[in-house]
């Protein structure tokens, strides 16, 4: 088994009036201060606001919106203008709030649609003229790890190893940790290349109005993240069925844990812990892969904006259960931003 090590990660940027300025570690505990984190990811923007509380968080403001900043990247390499517009419209609501909640430290990521477009770099600098959000493009094993320090607290009991997974817009991070001695060790990890986005634009298919050419390109989905698994599979260990845990973060798998509860409409404090049975997801899987588009956008929970881009979704999550077998799924509505608020804060505890 190989070990990885994650990067440190970047400093976070004070607030000051309109415009963020990326500022050294504070010294400081701000006990009136709020926090913020912002993810902008391949398909959604999202911002917590929160405030320290014991040695954990209460949030005090949040904002999600899907904008589809990957839209048609993987044909021509660059972030759209529509893309782009829908992004900084989500931003600058995003730049008030901050404001309105006198936060004074944040930090702003972008992952894999920035990562990869040729005019990333340019959509940031725009980012920061018009909204004041310093966007850090992160790297995969940054990605990776903070949605592990985000989430892993809603790991089943055990001693057993255990895959946590972030399947996003653009790519999909496994990581393999340890908890054998508490705090979760990251024992290997992959960033595989494929998201709900990048998928569904790959098997247009997918969406077509015929079933048969529908359950086709849901195979060929399966066995393109198959392929791009194969290396990190081999890695992986081979204990039995009840000595390992599995647990998702991401839309793909609160979508899915709705379903199964035949939620009338999304309620995170339903979803957040739950644990599904395997096979449960996989059964929904199958059928959200052989409806229409106009049945699966009847759904309740998936509705008209995810009602493309689930089929990936479960694709992806079919690809990891095949090569972690773990009879049970632990679902967790949150992640990267999580992440980010307990670096911030357990960085200014250690400062106090």
């Amino acid at each position: 088994m190989v070990q990885r090590s994650m990067p440190s990660p970047r400093r976070p940027e004070r607030i000051a009036g309109k415009a963020a300025r990326r500022q050294p570690v504070p010294t400081r505990w701000s006990q009136k201060g709020a926090y913020a984190a912002l993810d902008l990811g391949t398909n959604n923007c999202r911002l917590l606001i929160a405030k320290p509380e014991g040695e954990g968080f209460v949030v005090i403001d949040a904002f999600s919106r899907i904008v589809r900043l990957g839209e048609g990247l993987a044909a021509t390499g660059k972030l759209s203008d529509a893309a782009i517009e829908r992004a900084i419209a989500a931003l600058s609501i995003c730049a008030e709030k901050l404001k309105r909640r006198h936060v004074t430290l944040a930090r702003s990521v972008a992952t894999e649609a920035c990562r990869q477009a040729t005019n990333g770099q340019a959509f940031i600098d725009r980012v920061y003229r018009e909204t004041g959000i310093a966007l850090d493009i992160i790297s995969a094993e940054e990605e990776a790890r903070l949605a592990v320090m985000g989430c892993h607290v809603l790991l089943e009991p055990g001693n057993g190893p255990a895959l946590i997974f972030d399947i996003g817009g653009g790519s999909t991070e496994l990581v393999l940790v340890d908890t054998e001695h508490g705090a979760p060790r990251i024992v290997d990890w992959l960033s595989a290349p494929w998201g709900v986005v990048s998928l569904t634009e790959s098997e247009p298919e997918a969406c077509s109005d015929d079933e048969g050419a529908r359950i086709a390109a849901y195979q060929r989905m399966k066995t393109r993240v198959a392929q791009s698994f194969a290396g990190f599979a081999k890695r992986l260990p081979q204990p039995g069925r009840n000595d390992i845990r599995l647990l998702g973060t991401s839309g793909t798998v609160t979508t899915l844990a709705s379903v199964h509860l035949k939620l009338t409409s999304y309620d995170r404090n339903a979803i957040d812990g739950l644990i599904v049975p395997a096979h449960a997801m996989r059964d929904i899987s199958d059928r959200l892969s052989r409806m229409s588009m106009p049945d699966r956008q009847r759904q309740p929970c998936i509705g008209a904006e995810r009602a493309d881009l689930v089929v990936a979704g479960c694709a992806i999550l079919e690809a990891i259960i095949d090569i972690w077998p773990a009879e049970r799924l632990g679902i967790a509505d949150r992640g990267i931003r999580e992440g980010i608020l307990r670096l911030l804060m357990a960085r200014e505890r250690t400062f106090r």
